[in-house]
């Protein structure tokens, strides 16, 4: 979902470049940098407002955390949650997904999560879809030997697909949910995005796997 244009989002990235990343091209190998501590280190791909993420950072401090996102309005709402809390482990990131292997060194991530990412329905656009298998060769890239991905979404028609892609990529899953609400062992940790709140409330059932690379 494109949010309107904030006319004060530009200055106040501009003004918080300690918080916001936005030449991730230098970045390759030097994520850790940015951080109080090095610690392992976990990106959400898609970060909209952030709600998940900042509440994730706030809840693991012995993990630092990349909010990634393009919408600059977007980003730009999360930073102001930011300037707030001021999170030693969170730092965002203004970026297009389509080119991470130019933005992270192999195995410099630890875990990644996808939350509601736009279902491209259309046969036309099925690259386009974050779980299509050229986002998985960049994701096998930049997560370390162990890691794994978190999917979240309440389209059953991405969720399908995503698992047939996964699986045809070789891929381990670990945990598979077709309505992880109401699934007591998975549900117990999560952390509801604001668009997984708005549409659980409408009666959509969430969709959740957790899967790594062989």
């Amino acid at each position: 979902m494109r949010l309107r244009n904030k006319p004060w989002a530009k200055d106040m990235i501009n003004d918080n470049l300690d918080l916001i990343s936005v030449q991730p091209e230098n970045m390759p190998g030097k994520w850790q940098d940015r951080f109080e501590k090095q610690q392992p280190l976990f990106l959400e791909l898609g970060s909209g407002k952030g709600g998940f993420i900042t509440e994730l950072a706030k809840n693991n401090p012995q993990n630092n955390y990349i909010a990634m996102e393009v919408q600059e309005g977007a980003i730009a709402l999360l930073l102001k949650k930011q300037v707030e809390n001021k999170l030693s482990n969170l730092q965002l990131l203004l970026a297009n997904g389509a080119n991470l292997t130019d933005m992270f060194a192999e195995g410099e991530v630890s875990g990644m999560y996808l939350n509601f990412s736009d279902p491209w329905p259309k046969t036309r656009h099925e690259k386009r879809r974050l779980t299509y298998k050229s986002f998985l060769e960049q994701y096998k890239y930049v997560l370390e030997k162990d890691g794994y991905i978190q999917f979240k979404t309440d389209n059953q028609g991405l969720f399908e697909y995503s698992l047939i892609s996964m699986n045809n990529f070789g891929m381990n899953f670990e945990d598979i949910s077709l309505d992880l609400h109401n699934n007591e062992k998975l549900n117990e940790d999560n952390i509801p995005t604001e668009y997984e709140e708005k549409f659980s409330k409408k009666g959509f059932r969430i969709n959740y796997l957790k899967a790594s690379f062989k």
